[in-house]
């Protein structure tokens, strides 16, 4: 696809910092609300502890959830969402959609990364919602699981991977996955949710996010013990250990990548919107 890339600068970047902080402050209100637990992660949570807030060049905002809180989450945001200003987004809800963890997005907003023009749902500002599931104990078994989540993976990204993939034949492997029906890949999606083992198993992972190669996945203790932590001059669930689950994530976390390393995903259409945001006193 042939689309002019949008770079973002400064302004575009705090602006959109405000919108996913209104995002991240409604998920903090449902979930104190109706006891869900949740936590930052991802450049969230590096962002609160090295920065105070959002990394100033990073462009999106992860929040996570064990599966039973995340389920409940999406569940309850059916009758509390504020809709007039927020929609949320999942596989069960919402078609076409073909990732494994729900996206809130802010109304009157545009946001389209490149290769993803052709995806045929609403694409505003967005936060991401992880559902944290269980993984096998088994280093073997852990494995294989990682094998199968890997190619689930492929088959829901063939979507945009027919597009973005850097080869030809890798864009023509993606064509042919993506034939297959998008039901199909879904149950295929929900066949990896390991719900016997959901409160026995100490590993977890994002079932189609890629896991730390050394572990194919994370200590459960970090989803299932969580602090409050300062973002933005607000206060939100993190990482308890949060020193623990940055270094295995970003190694020398505190240290500045260099600049050519500094990550912003490539856009191709955006509308952003004014947001107050006032602190409650």
């Amino acid at each position: 696809m042939n689309v002019e890339m949008i770079k973002l600068n400064d302004t575009m970047l705090q602006k959109l910092h405000v919108i996913q902080l209104e995002m991240l402050l409604e998920i903090h209100r449902i979930c104190c609300k109706h006891r869900i637990k949740y936590t930052i992660i991802g450049g969230t949570l590096l962002g609160a502890v090295r920065n105070g807030g959002f990394i100033p060049w990073d462009d999106d905002a992860d929040v996570a959830m064990l599966r039973v809180d995340y389920e409940k989450f999406c569940n309850v945001c059916k009758r509390e969402l504020d809709f007039k200003r927020f929609y949320l987004q999942n596989m069960d809800i919402t078609k076409g959609y073909r990732w494994g963890y729900a996206k809130l997005r802010r109304r009157n907003t545009l946001f389209v990364r490149e290769n993803q023009e052709h995806m045929k749902y609403k694409q505003g500002v967005f936060v991401d919602i992880f559902p944290i599931d269980a993984t096998p104990n088994n280093v073997l078994l852990r494995e294989i699981h990682n094998f199968e989540c890997f190619l689930v993976r492929k088959i829901l990204w063939s979507a945009v991977g027919q597009y973005a993939s850097k080869t030809k034949i890798e864009r023509l492997l993606c064509r042919l996955l993506y034939l297959i029906p998008e039901n199909s890949a879904k149950k295929m999606y929900k066949s990896l949710i390991r719900r016997k083992d959901s409160n026995t198993s100490n590993m977890v992972r994002t079932l189609t996010f890629p896991a730390p190669k050394r572990l194919h996945g994370y200590y459960r203790k970090w989803f299932a013990e969580t602090a409050l932590i300062s973002f933005e001059g607000f206060m939100f669930e993190g990482v308890k250990d949060y020193d623990g689950w940055l270094k295995l994530e970003f190694g020398d976390y505190m240290q500045l990548p260099p600049a050519d390393k500094r990550k912003v995903h490539p856009v191709t259409a955006i509308k952003l919107i004014d947001v107050e945001i006032k602190k409650e006193k």
